[in-house]
């Protein structure tokens, strides 16, 4: 039930074919301990039962594309909200996610974006190697990116890039941070991973790096850290990994995959941008 005396929060969910995880994720947002919140959903032509999924939970369902970054910044032009929380359809929130966020808001006038810590829960030997992973980076601004947003600061950024398609998020973190101060909650997000392989998540890094050129154009001074094998987070968590030898080396195999799967993409984009150029 809404509480009128509480600033709204709009929560915005871009789906696409996402009834598998759907109803989890909207679940955790009818669960939140803060009282007013706008759920808007943003579908992009799902052709599963998406759709009526999130009609269930909300009226606010509206169909647009082509990529998560147009479906976001349309969601938060329909929101009504002062303050806007971006959420993936496979991501489930801590029922005081929303409350610790708008508090932290509320008492800090100065602080622009949050901060929402992940971890990742999924099935199988890849999916623990991804939740060791995740959990080094919490804490290490380079790696992790704001997803709560005072409404002026993300009006003044321009929104989420749309010709990003990878990266969008640390891209939009950073313009944030030269407009007002970042800050963090210690409330989580649960990344629903699956039953992960290694084949899927090296698909979806030959994906983002066919369209990883324009973040890298445009952020080219943060990429040597967050595009590395052997990452400081890794570092810093060292003896987290040593305990865990089996995981930390499957970890290390599968970003060593993702990397050469991403170069891929990268490769192929430029080749056939080369072609593009040369008339070839």
């Amino acid at each position: 039930m809404p509480d009128d005396t509480q600033p709204i929060v709009s929560i915005v969910v871009p789906t696409r074919n996402s009834a598998d995880t759907l109803a989890l994720c909207l679940d955790s947002v009818a669960g939140q301990s803060y009282g007013s919140i706008e759920l808007i959903v943003v579908d992009n032509h799902s052709i599963d039962m998406t759709l009526r999924l999130a009609q269930s939970y909300t009226e606010r369902v509206f169909v647009l594309g082509p990529e998560r970054s147009a479906q976001r910044n349309y969601g938060a032009r329909a929101a009504t909200g002062q303050y806007l929380l971006f959420v993936d359809s496979d991501m489930v929130l801590d029922e005081d996610v929303v409350f610790s966020c708008a508090l932290k808001m509320r008492d800090h006038p100065d602080i622009g974006a949050i901060i929402i810590p992940e971890r990742s829960l999924g099935e199988g030997f890849w999916a623990r190697c991804k939740a060791l992973e995740r959990s080094c980076y919490v804490g290490d601004d380079s790696m992790e990116a704001a997803r709560f947003f005072r409404r002026d600061v993300f009006e003044r950024t321009g929104g989420y890039d749309e010709l990003l398609n990878a990266g969008e998020d640390w891209d939009l973190s950073q313009r944030a941070s030269q407009i007002a101060r970042l800050d963090r909650v210690s409330s989580y997000i649960t990344h629903l991973e699956g039953r992960l392989t290694l084949h899927a998540t090296m698909r979806s890094k030959f994906y983002y790096g066919k369209t990883i050129r324009r973040y890298l154009a445009k952020n080219h001074a943060d990429t040597s850290r967050q595009f590395r094998l052997i990452r400081p987070a890794f570092r810093r968590h060292f003896r987290r990994l040593i305990v865990q030898p089996h995981l930390a080396a499957g970890m290390i195999t599968m970003k060593g995959c993702e990397m050469l799967a991403g170069a891929t993409g990268l490769a192929v984009s430029l080749y056939y941008r080369w072609c593009w150029l040369t008339g070839s």
